[in-house]
This record gives C-alpha cells, structure tokens and sequence, in this order.
C-alpha cells in the first residue's frame, strides 16, 4: 500500500467492511437542546458526513449522574434512544456506518447539573485544577467531586450496559467505550486522580478494574468485534497526566488486547495538550501490545495520516474538526480539493444550525 492511497482505501473492521479508514472522531457538538434528545438537525449533520468509513457520534450520557455538558444527548431513557433512531436511519440511508460513544463525565461536570445539587462523583475527592466549567448558570468554578463509595460502583456499571442495550436498540452498529481525557473512566485509570484504598484503586490491576467491568457488561449486549475503547495516554486536558503513564496505559493495552475489540482508539497526537511527563507515547508502542484495530487520533494532517497508515502504525485514523467545517472531507482527500478555513470556535456551539450544518461542500 502507497501512502498516497493508504487513507483511502478499504478496510475490514473486524466483521464491517469500511468504504475508507477516514473515521468521523466523537465530538461535542451541543445541539441536543435542554432536552437531551437527538433531533433532525442532529440527523441532517450525521448524513453530510457519512462518507466516512466510521462515524463515532459525540459523547452521549449514560445516566443523570454522567451530565456534564450543556445540550449534550442521552442514551439512558426510552424517549431517548427513540430520537437516535432517525440519526441512525438517516446516516444507513446514505451507506455510513456509526458508533455511538459511550459517555460519564466523572469529576469533569458541576453540582447545577444535577438534581438536588449533587456534586459530581469521581474516584476520588480531587478537583480538576483549571479555571471554570459551563453550567446551566453560566460559567462557575471547579468543584470537588464526591468519591464513589464501593457498593455505588456496581451500579455505575450497569448504567453503561444499559446505555450499550439501548444503543444497540436505536440502530448503532457499535458503540466505544469513552475512557479518555479525563473523564470518569480515565480518572480511575490514572494515579494522579485515583487515590482509593478500595479494590478499584492503587494497584494497575485494581485502577483498571472499572473499565475492565464495564467493558465486559458492554460485551454482555454487543459482540466485542462491535466494540471499540478510546485512550488518551499522553493528555493533560481536565488537568490529567500521571507520573506513571507509560507503566499504565501499556498495562490497558495489554489487557484489553484479549477481548476482541473492534479497535483500540489511542489520542497519540498532542494538539489537546501535553502532560510533559516523559516522551508521548506513539502508535507503534501500542502496535506491540494490542494485536486489533488501531486508530490514532489527535491533530493529524491528511500527510500524517497517509504515512501512519502505509507504514501499518494505525489502521483507521479519525479526524475532528477538518469534519467540522468540511462535511464532504472525504471527497476533498480524494480529489485534493482545499479545505474550508478553520471556522471561529465561537460558533461551535451556537446551539443552532450556524457552525454545524451550514459548511459548503467544495461543489457548493
């Protein structure tokens, strides 16, 4: 394979078969109204970009207690997973294939969220170290999370595999597993968030253990080829980065390696941020520990992109905002056409159609 036509071509995704391994990355995008339900424009933004091989769609909440973010869809209720079924009708009509990623804020939300004000939960009682988060009350400050107790896990767990059903019930041809950037499943991994003296906490095997858990109750409602776990090893977004995150994410590698997963999506790149704790870990570490599907992420040019493909580092990679501003990015890689200038992120979330499904097409 050349890498002028690596990205381009064809691939099996365990029992899919991908029209290109340009992957649509998961991005919030705040349109599902106070509601929290997935809507037409939703629909009409899905379908401008199903020519890519994958669309993982944007963070969806797996419960109340995973709120985090304003406007943001649910996959929790049956009112819920009903609105999703018109995305993904909309999204097969045109011949796309679509995840849904699987989503629990964790320490990373704020009290407004909630009912009765209930503080955000985490492993431990360790506040994100930054400035303010948006809340329905405008922007308010960081605040110290609630540690999980022991027997209120079990339940976190299952939240996931309900959520993993009624994905599976809306039409989804898989789901992934979001256990990145800081996030609850992230903040149990890492040692710099998790402090807990229980099973879930100081030892690797014992820091893994809830992702571990949550993706065998995933596995218990789709087939692991249908699965896919995200990775961010080398982030400092939510104030994340741990001393020992080689030793760690290594460890995750290895251990998810045996389940089968549709892939592993590993954030190589560093246009997030750059904990500076050591040397990024690259795609070809994890080429050595995890014998799947391996998708980078993270600031990738079309030339980056290519080159990781044809020299076998990833097999898929997934782009985020150059599907932004350009739904038809896969016919621009094609044809080497331009690409529409980055848009002003003030209109990521205007809330509306402006900023979301109003991008010309090169032919427009």
């Amino acid at each position: 394979m050349t890498a002028s036509n690596a990205l381009l071509s064809s691939f099996e995704l365990r029992d899919l078969s991908l029209q290109n391994r340009v992957v649509m990355a998961p991005m919030t995008r705040s349109r599902a109204g106070k509601e929290q339900l997935a809507n037409a424009l939703m629909a009409e933004y899905y379908t401008q970009r199903a020519s890519a091989g994958l669309i993982i769609t944007e963070g969806t909440f797996i419960s109340d207690q995973a709120i985090g973010w304003q406007h943001v869809p649910g996959i929790y209720t049956d009112e819920q997973t009903q609105a999703w079924q018109q995305v993904t009708d909309a999204v097969h009509a045109q011949g796309g294939t679509i995840f849904l990623q699987l989503w629990h804020c964790g320490r990373a939300s704020h009290s407004s969220f909630h009912e009765h004000n209930q503080p955000p939960v985490a492993p431990s009682a360790i506040k994100i170290d930054g400035d303010s988060i948006h809340t329905p009350e405008g922007k308010q400050p960081y605040e110290t999370p609630r540690s999980l107790e022991t027997d209120e896990i079990a339940q976190v767990v299952d939240d996931y595999r309900r959520a993993a059903k009624n994905a599976k019930a809306a039409g989804f041809d898989g789901v992934e597993v979001h256990s990145a950037n800081g996030y609850l499943l992230d903040s149990f991994l890492q040692s710099k968030t998790n402090q807990r003296q229980d099973d879930y906490g100081g030892s690797l095997e014992n820091r893994y253990r809830l992702l571990k858990e949550v993706v065998e109750a995933v596995t218990a409602v789709w087939p692991a080829n249908r699965i896919g776990v995200r990775l961010s090893p080398n982030g400092n977004y939510n104030s994340m980065g741990s001393p020992d995150y080689r030793e760690t994410f290594s460890y995750v590698a290895q251990q998810l390696n045996s389940f089968g997963l549709a892939y592993l999506h590993v954030l190589d790149g560093l246009a997030f941020g750059f904990h500076e704790l050591g040397e990024p870990m690259q795609l070809s570490e994890f080429r050595s520990l995890f014998d799947g599907p391996l998708m980078g992420n993270c600031g990738y040019s079309r030339e980056e992109a290519e080159d990781a493909i044809a020299n076998q580092q990833a097999d898929l990679i997934s782009f985020g905002r150059p599907f932004i501003s350009n739904p038809d990015l896969v016919k621009r890689f094609t044809n080497d056409w331009p690409l529409n200038p980055s848009p002003d992120q003030g209109i990521w979330y205007s809330f509306d159609k402006e900023g979301y499904t109003d991008f010309p097409t090169y032919a427009e």
